[in-house]
C-alpha cells in the first residue's frame, strides 16, 4: 500500500520541457500558472513571450518579450502553487500549512490521511513532506472537485505521492483498509466530530490527529469527541478566524 519508489520525489533541478507547468512571475502580487507548449505564446502588458524560448532554460530563468519586457519562470513548488491555484474551496496558506506539518510530525515515509481535499493546497505540501517513500490518501465527497484535484496533482508532479478518493468521511468514515496504518490524520470538515471515531481507528498508536475549523464552536464539539475517543494519542486543534490563529497540542490521557 505504501509507495516505496525513491525516485518519486519533487525535483525541479532540470530544464523546462514542453508540457511542463511553470509559474510565470510578473511582480510580487502577479503570478500565474502556465503549461508550456512549444507553439503557444503568453501575452501580457510586458509584450509577447514565445513558449519555444522557454524550453531548455532552467527554472528561475528571466526571459524577455518582443518588447524587451521580462518575466521569471519559476518552478511550481507547493508554496507558489498555493498562490496561483484555482479556488474550488477556501484554502489553507503557508502560515497554517507550516504549523500543520510540524505539529502532525509528518516526515519522509509517513502515511497521511486527509479529508477533505478541497482545492488541494494543503495536499500538495503534504506530498512534498512525505516524499519520496510516503503517501497521502486524500478524500472529498464532491466527485468533480476530486477529479479536478487529480488533474492538478498530475500537473504539479505529485500524483505519484497522492491518491484521491471520493467518499463522505463524515458519514462513512475512512476506509477500513487503512486501519492502524496512518501516521497522521487531517480533518477539514463542516462537522469534524463525526469523523473522529473513524480517524482514531486509522491512526497508529503514536499517530497524530489534527482538525482545522473556522469556528470555535466546531472546535469545542470536536474536542468533546476527542475526549471520548482518544487515550494517549497526540491531538492538534487548530482554530483560525480572520487574522487570529491559535494552536494547541496536548495528550488525552
Amino acid at each position: 500500500m505504501l509507495c516505496s519508489d525513491v525516485t518519486k520525489k519533487l525535483s525541479f533541478g532540470g530544464s523546462i520541457k514542453d508540457g511542463d507547468l511553470v509559474i510565470v512571475y510578473e511582480k510580487r502580487d502577479v503570478m500565474k500558472a502556465v503549461k508550456v507548449s512549444e507553439t503557444s505564446v503568453l501575452q501580457n502588458r510586458f509584450g509577447v513571450f514565445k513558449h519555444s524560448d522557454w524550453i531548455g532554460k532552467p527554472f528561475g530563468s528571466k526571459v524577455l518579450s518582443n518588447k524587451g519586457g521580462f518575466v521569471y519562470l519559476l518552478a511550481p513548488t507547493p508554496e507558489l502553487w498555493t498562490l496561483v491555484l484555482s479556488h474550488r474551496t477556501q484554502i489553507l496558506y503557508i502560515a497554517d500549512i507550516s504549523f500543520l506539518i510540524t505539529y502532525l510530525e509528518i516526515v519522509p515515509g509517513s502515511l497521511v490521511l486527509e479529508s477533505g481535499t478541497g482545492s488541494g493546497s494543503l495536499t500538495t505540501s503534504l506530498a512534498r513532506a512525505v516524499a519520496p517513500t510516503g503517501h497521502v490518501y486524500t478524500f472529498d465527497f464532491h466527485q468533480q472537485r476530486a477529479a479536478s484535484a487529480r488533474e492538478d496533482f498530475q500537473s504539479t508532479g505529485v500524483d505519484s505521492l497522492v491518491t484521491v478518493g471520493v467518499r463522505d468521511i463524515q458519514g462513512e468514515g475512512f476506509p477500513d483498509e487503512y486501519s492502524g496504518l496512518a501516521d497522521s490524520v487531517f480533518l477539514d470538515l463542516p462537522q469534524p466530530w463525526l469523523a473522529v471515531p473513524s480517524a482514531g481507528k486509522m491512526l497508529k498508536q503514536d499517530g497524530t490527529l489534527c482538525s482545522f475549523s473556522p469556528c470555535i464552536e466546531q472546535v469545542q464539539r470536536t474536542c468533546e469527541a476527542l475526549k471520548s475517543n482518544f487515550r494517549g494519542k497526540s491531538i492538534v486543534s487548530l482554530y483560525s478566524h480572520g487574522f487570529i490563529n491559535s494552536i494547541e497540542k496536548h495528550i488525552i490521557c
